[in-house]
């Protein structure tokens, strides 16, 4: 069988996160957004382990059901050295137990700081039959690669996976070597329940049935069918830019001015810079086991860019659930679905989904912590005005 999964979001015990981020409120948009399988993040936090026991039924080997969506036990870790690790683990119980013997310096943050670094979390997580990974794998902040230029000198061995993240995607880390055999992971990091969030991005994996030990044998096995996410260029730490200003800068450049902008702010060096330093190649080189990468990009933005409207807008949502409820689910939407089919419903948003399948769509590369932007070429906007 074939099953949607985004195995990386955050509960309302982390910071910076909504506080819709519970079961009742996560699992019906999941539905409607086409995901079968989601991470339940922040399992090592207390009070979220209670809400997911008491908002869920547990349907065996590590599978936990609210309104048709099955929940994973997953958490994310921050080591000793800053770097954000994705853990995957098969029940509550073993989340209790390891939040239990990791020494933390944070007791009430859903992303716990651990006094161990990677090689021990990952050991630990061997030993509850778990499998863990970097999280966001590029990104300057909190990331494997922003420490350490080999997966080894962070784990001491090979991860079970790397999650790719948002700025990056398979075509530019097949660059590196050390990845040829490691399965790469997409997944949203969703703050909010709502499907321009939740879901961005996601695996298709490839799976015998809806089980946690179905799941772990599908990723180590490389059984994943397709990587669907964001186009790279979208994501805030793509491009070298200053924080401040967000102006962008070539790496020459910003060595150049010792990475201090003129407005006073920090310029961050970029994932796609940070990659070419990393790269074995100027081309990808894709493994026989790797799949497809398709870009994506929330159903929610495209008609809201269509209109010039925020996404959650009456208008917009309306739009939004008229689409979904026609076609079931959102992925359905911006995948397959006919295009004159969503034009008997909104022909502009049928316009802005076939460029957006085309590829189309004008990019403005983001950076120093600001998202990236889509313009619609001036001739799909004719063709919508003709």
């Amino acid at each position: 069988m074939i099953l949607n999964a985004d195995l990386h979001i955050h509960s309302c015990f982390s910071r910076a996160t909504s506080r819709n981020m519970v079961i009742e409120a996560i699992a019906p948009q999941a539905k409607l957004k086409g995901l079968h399988i989601v991470g339940t993040g922040d399992a090592f936090h207390p009070g979220w382990r209670k809400i997911i026991e008491e908002s869920t039924e547990y349907a065996g080997d590590g599978v936990y059901v609210r309104d048709e969506c099955s929940f994973i036990i997953t958490a994310e870790v921050e080591d000793s050295r800053r770097i954000h690790h994705l853990i995957i683990l098969p029940s509550l119980e073993a989340a209790e137990e390891m939040g239990e013997r990791m020494p933390s310096t944070t007791t009430s943050d859903g992303r716990p700081r651990v006094r161990m670094n990677g090689a021990q979390i990952l050991e630990m997580v061997h030993e509850y039959d778990g499998i863990a990974g970097p999280a966001h794998a590029f990104t300057p902040w909190t990331s494997m690669y922003k420490s350490y230029d080999t997966y080894m000198d962070c784990y001491g061995k090979r991860p079970d996976f790397l999650e790719l993240g948002l700025s990056a995607d398979t075509e530019m880390a097949d660059k590196i070597s050390e990845l040829a055999d490691i399965p790469f992971l997409t997944n949203s990091d969703a703050h909010s329940p709502w499907p321009h969030r939740l879901g961005r991005e996601f695996n298709q994996l490839e799976m015998d049935d809806i089980s946690f030990t179905s799941l772990k044998r599908s990723i180590r096995k490389c059984r994943i069918r397709a990587n669907y996410g964001l186009d790279p260029r979208l994501g805030k730490y793509h491009m070298t830019a200053c924080t401040r200003c967000y102006r962008i800068y070539s790496p020459e450049e910003a060595l150049q001015m010792k990475m201090k902008c003129p407005c006073g702010g920090r310029i961050k060096k970029g994932v796609d810079y940070r990659i070419y330093e990393l790269s074995t190649w100027d081309e990808p080189h894709h493994p026989p086991h790797r799949p497809p990468y398709v870009h994506i990009m929330p159903l929610a933005e495209i008609i809201g860019m269509k209109y010039g409207k925020g996404v959650t807008t009456k208008f917009v949502q309306g739009i939004w659930e008229g689409l979904v409820g026609e076609f079931g689910t959102e992925i359905d939407v911006l995948l397959s679905a006919p295009i004159e089919d969503i034009g008997s419903i909104d022909a502009g948003v049928a316009v802005a989904v076939e460029a957006f399948r085309e590829g189309s769509l004008t990019v403005i590369p983001g950076g120093g912590g600001k998202y990236g932007e889509i313009r619609f070429p001036a001739e799909t906007l004719d063709a919508y005005f003709r």
